[in-house]
């Protein structure tokens, strides 16, 4: 767990970046684009949660000590 969430953390980072490359600016609804931030939305999301679950367990360590 110590090594999965880091890696994981950085995989949403790159989806991110990723999906918005995929985006046509002049029309960001249309078709693809539309996919295009959705998979922004999603991994941003996850981006969020993982660093929460991350935040959490530091805080979860110091209180046992």
């Amino acid at each position: 767990m110590k090594i999965a969430l880091p890696v994981l953390l950085i995989l949403a980072l790159a989806m991110c970046v990723f999906n918005l490359t995929q985006v046509d600016w002049a029309a960001p609804f249309e078709e693809k684009s539309g996919i295009a931030l959705i998979g922004t939305m999603a991994s941003a999301s996850a981006f969020l949660l993982i660093s929460i679950l991350m935040l959490s367990k530091k805080i979860a360590s110091k209180i046992k000590k």
